[in-house]
């Protein structure tokens, strides 16, 4: 199938002020590994990479990458950002064999309604929003599906009710919820004030009947 080229050149000093200088020139320093080789610094011109990548698989878009002339087949394993400007910082790229399974992260989208569980007032909470899948780089999935129609109060979705396409599999226990119910701040409030009124009237109770007791011992 075909695919995307970026290009990407070795001939970058290591250090942070060189990746500093990388940036502003618009690159973007890297890392080129896998497949039993060397680790390889690369870097890249950052629109390209970004180009590369607008397509409905995101990161886990293959394509190639021309490293001085020679073409890898990878994937961008990581992307590391700045930590307050968010920027990208860094960028990690696999090696990967077209004719062996890799292991990855596919997004999970929430379809359907939660009619049960929302007409009985309750809040739909996605708790796990990226599925590790092992599948070969020609068949990775988009995104996977969660169906929250059979969600209820006592119903979670759970990693075994995602249906995956054929050839992908995962090793995540299918116990593990995905998609959950939870009880809306307002009513847990308002269930805790009730209990505390009725706590203080269980202990108003207790001192008038322990009042009442006290006085009938004293006229005895």
């Amino acid at each position: 199938m075909e695919q995307t080229v970026v290009k990407a050149l070795t001939t970058r000093t290591l250090g942070s002020s060189s990746s500093r200088r990388l940036r502003r020139e618009g690159n973007l320093p890297g890392v080129l590994y896998g497949m039993d080789k060397a680790p390889v610094p690369v870097h890249v011109v950052y629109t390209e990479l970004r180009e590369a990548l607008k397509t409905e698989a995101g990161l886990n878009t293959v394509f190639h990458l021309s490293v001085d002339g020679e073409d890898d087949l990878v994937i961008v394993k990581d992307i590391q950002r700045h930590p307050i400007r968010r920027t990208p910082i860094h960028v990690d790229f696999l090696r990967i064999d077209a004719n062996q399974k890799i292991s990855l992260d596919v997004p999970i989208i929430m379809v359907g309604e939660a009619e049960e569980a929302t007409n009985a007032g309750l809040l739909v909470d996605q708790i796990l929003f990226a599925l590790t899948v092992e599948c070969s780089p020609t068949n990775i999935p988009d995104s996977l599906e969660a169906d929250i129609s059979i969600l209820t109060g006592d119903r979670n979705i759970v990693v075994s009710d995602i249906v995956l396409p054929t050839g992908v599999e995962t090793s995540v226990d299918g116990d593990d919820p995905v998609v959950s119910t939870v009880v809306p701040r307002a009513v847990v409030d308002e269930e805790a004030v009730a209990d505390d009124e009725d706590a203080e009237d269980g202990a108003e109770g207790e001192e008038a009947e322990g009042s009442e007791d006290g006085g009938e011992e004293e006229e005895e």
